[in-house]
């Protein structure tokens, strides 16, 4: 009995052992096949042709309501995982569906082991800091990558022509001009793809040609170039040089009354400047140079009038401190200190016209990325003449440009300025011009974009001369026909009527259509 008993216990012992490995394989398999079965496409077919059924994942409070055993596992499963037939299934197999037990279900790896990222299932993911370097050297490896333009060596060219023909019709009192014109332009930007510093150009120029009416061509230019190194982590400087061509209208209260041409001014400009981040501090200092050039006037008769005397060079210093109140908003103060040389000594008039000048102004800096950013200031200049005889120029000036955009696909420019431009008559010491320009841009499809424009220029002169001031109105509208990346068709229709205290008033429509061609 005692050797039958042993045997027994062995037997059962054997049997619990066998019994123990069967849990373990059971275990191994039971883990992968739930995987399989929450990684299972929708409407997968089971091995006996019946649609999948779906469990919830542990915690979510729910059952499965499918043809399941005991905690949600299937009958098979149960049964060893066999079919109604008696046949072997792989759980791992494909059209086998396991759903998964919601109650015994573990995770597979320490949840506190893997770096979660918070914006994870966010709509609306946190924006990066305005000035944060990281995301500014994403933006131009982004801009990089643009295969518009043309590669040389580590610049990128982007240039275009365009080619316009012009109608403009000018009516001054009983007067009127009309005139049919062809405008050539050429356009184009010239930017670095480096890992440090930026240089940009920006250049545009225009030439005109009367094919019939009254020859009034008004040609025009602008250069501009900016350097920018970055020197430190919180350490700027920054180095530009321009150019600018325009004729003076007829309108202008300088212009040569009766001249068949009028003077062309010619500007150029030159300036450096250095930044510096100081914590919540933000200052700065620069210098530039601005020299203005006229040349002759072209008078009816055939003779010329030499305008060098309005030649002159400007020289000024300027000094900006800021704080910042949050990444986006900066208040500051600005202070100019300068100087105004004439090439004469003495002009035509025989009046001493060089100056000193001061100006401040305070304002806010606003950079809310794509949607809002620009900057807005207020402040008061003044001009000193060497010459007794005239008065002191001074004004309260208004500075700015806000770029908005309250939509995708509609952008709205707007630009305030305000200048002091001496005159040449005598016994006048200048004007004082306020500016206001705002240009609307909205895509009407992706191909096809309008345009509206309107501005507004106030001439103020000093005491008796306050009847050559002026006010001039400008309206527009036009429309970018995006043919395709490398063409596009325009048309323009521009308004402009400049009204006198005293004398008559100028009206002026121009149309323009035209086709421009890019790279």
């Amino acid at each position: 009995m005692t050797s039958v008993e042993n045997r027994d216990k062995s037997g059962k012992g054997r049997l619990g052992l066998r019994a123990f490995a069967g849990v373990l394989a059971l275990s191994v398999f039971v883990h992968p096949s739930l995987l399989a079965a929450q990684q299972a496409e929708p409407g997968s077919a089971t091995s006996e042709g019946t649609p999948p059924t779906w469990s919830p994942l542990s915690g979510s409070g729910q059952t499965s309501t499918g043809a399941t055993g005991v905690n949600g596992i299937s009958a098979s499963m149960q049964m060893g995982a066999t079919s109604s037939s008696q046949t072997a299934t792989d759980p791992l197999a494909t059209g086998t569906t396991v759903a998964p037990d919601t109650q015994a279900l573990e995770p597979l790896t320490d949840a506190d082991t893997i770096p979660i990222d918070e914006d994870i299932g966010r709509q609306n993911l946190r924006e990066a800091r305005v000035d944060n370097p990281t995301a500014e050297r994403i933006s131009r490896e982004l801009d990089s990558e643009d295969d518009s333009g043309i590669r040389l060596g580590t610049l990128i060219l982007r240039p275009s022509i365009s080619q316009k023909l012009g109608s403009e019709t000018e009516k001054s009192g009983g007067v009127k001009d009309d005139r049919i014109f062809s405008e050539t332009g050429l356009k184009g930007t010239l930017t670095s793809d480096w890992s440090r510093h930026e240089l940009s150009v920006g250049a545009e120029g225009a030439w005109q040609e009367t094919l019939s009416g009254d020859e009034t061509d008004k040609p025009r230019a602008d250069i501009d170039a900016r350097l920018r190194l970055d020197l430190a982590d919180d350490t700027i400087a920054t180095i530009t040089g321009s150019y600018s061509f325009g004729r003076e209208d007829s309108d202008d209260p300088n212009a040569v009354t009766g001249a068949k041409v009028q003077s062309g001014v010619h500007q150029y400009g030159a300036g450096a400047s250095i930044e510096r981040d100081f914590g919540l501090i933000r200052g700065s200092i620069g210098a530039d140079v601005t020299r203005l050039q006229y040349s002759d006037a072209e008078l009816s008769n055939g003779s010329t009038l030499e305008r060098s005397d309005r030649n002159r060079n400007r020289y000024a210093i300027t000094s900006r401190l800021g704080y910042e109140l949050s990444p986006a908003l900066i208040p500051f103060i600005e202070g100019t200190i300068g100087r105004i040389d004439y090439d004469d000594a003495v002009d035509s008039a025989g009046y001493r016209r060089s100056a000193d000048l001061y100006g401040a102004k305070t304002g806010v800096a606003v950079d809310l990325g794509e949607k809002l950013r620009g900057e807005i200031a207020v402040g008061y200049e003044r001009q000193k003449f060497e010459d007794g005889r005239l008065d002191e120029l001074s004004a309260l000036t208004v500075d700015g440009n806000i770029f908005w955009s309250p939509r995708e696909g509609t952008s709205i420019d707007v630009t305030l300025d305000t200048s002091i431009d001496p005159s040449t008559t005598a016994g006048v010491n200048g004007a004082t011009i306020h500016r206001v320009t705002a240009q609307l841009a909205h895509d009407l499809r992706t191909n096809l974009v309008a345009r509206l424009t309107g501005g507004t220029t106030f001439t103020r002169y000093d005491g008796d001369a306050a009847a050559a001031d002026t006010t001039a109105s400008l309206a527009g509208a036009g429309l970018t026909w995006k043919v395709n990346r490398y063409l596009d068709a325009t048309a323009d229709l521009t308004y402009e009527r400049t009204h006198y205290n005293t004398g008559v008033d100028n009206d002026s429509l121009t149309a323009l259509v035209g086709l421009t061609a890019k790279r």
